[in-house]
């Protein structure tokens, strides 16, 4: 989905005027504020639609249940994130293995922090299959890039295959559980160690120069995320 109105996602309607497109806007809005001030339960498409002030009939006209509404955050939420994490990287003056994963993951806190409804749908909910299996195909995207990208740069083995950065990644996202499982904040002493503990696992398959480190001038090009459209 490249957001929330545009080309690639997954409304029934694409709107075409702006009018339109500020319309589904605000009901996602709606909902995430619906989400983070009530849960992802009592949440329901005709209290999203009164209170953004748009006809239950119109709400339908782009999506067709709370789930796809749920399912639209997300993938908003997602898109957002993959835009911080390349800007993160792509800020980086040094390449290492620690470098790539503190500035992904402080780049998805960064998110966290203004997208609390992502908090709740994803680390604390996952009862919507469209979205875990949406969450879990991103994951591997990311995982395929950042593989591709750590390879190029000489910061890992041969050993290291996609599915070691995959696992990695699944490791970080239980810990991202675990860290807001009870504070929209996070838990500060989780997210300290969630570093250390990812790349303590990648460390097995970093070679010297990951762990090193190379001037970003030296290494690929900047990461640039598959979004999957």
């Amino acid at each position: 989905m490249q957001n929330a109105t545009g080309e690639g996602s997954r409304l029934r309607r694409i709107p075409q005027q702006s009018r339109s497109r500020d319309r589904v806007e605000r009901i996602l809005d709606t909902a995430a504020e619906q989400v983070v001030a009530s849960g992802v339960d009592a949440v329901g498409t005709r209290a999203i639609a009164e209170a953004a002030g748009v006809p239950v009939a119109s709400l339908y006209q782009y999506f067709a249940d709370k789930d796809d509404i749920l399912l639209a955050l997300v993938e908003r939420d997602v898109e957002e994130m993959d835009t911080q994490v390349e800007t993160d990287l792509g800020s980086l003056d040094t390449v290492s293995i620690r470098s790539l994963v503190e500035a992904t993951m402080h780049a998805i806190v960064t998110v966290y922090s203004k997208r609390p409804a992502f908090v709740m749908i994803w680390l604390r909910g996952r009862s919507n299959q469209a979205i875990r299996d949406y969450c879990r195909e991103h994951n591997r995207r990311m995982a395929h890039d950042l593989f591709e990208f750590a390879r190029a740069a000489g910061l890992l083995a041969d050993a290291a295959t996609e599915r070691s950065v995959d696992i990695a990644i699944e490791i970080g996202d239980r810990l991202f559980q675990l860290a807001y499982e009870d504070s929209l904040e996070g838990d500060p002493a989780v997210l300290a160690e969630a570093p250390d503990i990812v790349c303590g696992y990648l460390d097995r398959y970093s070679t010297a120069l990951g762990r090193q480190g190379v001037p970003a001038s030296a290494g690929p090009p900047a990461v640039t995320l598959d979004r999957g459209r």
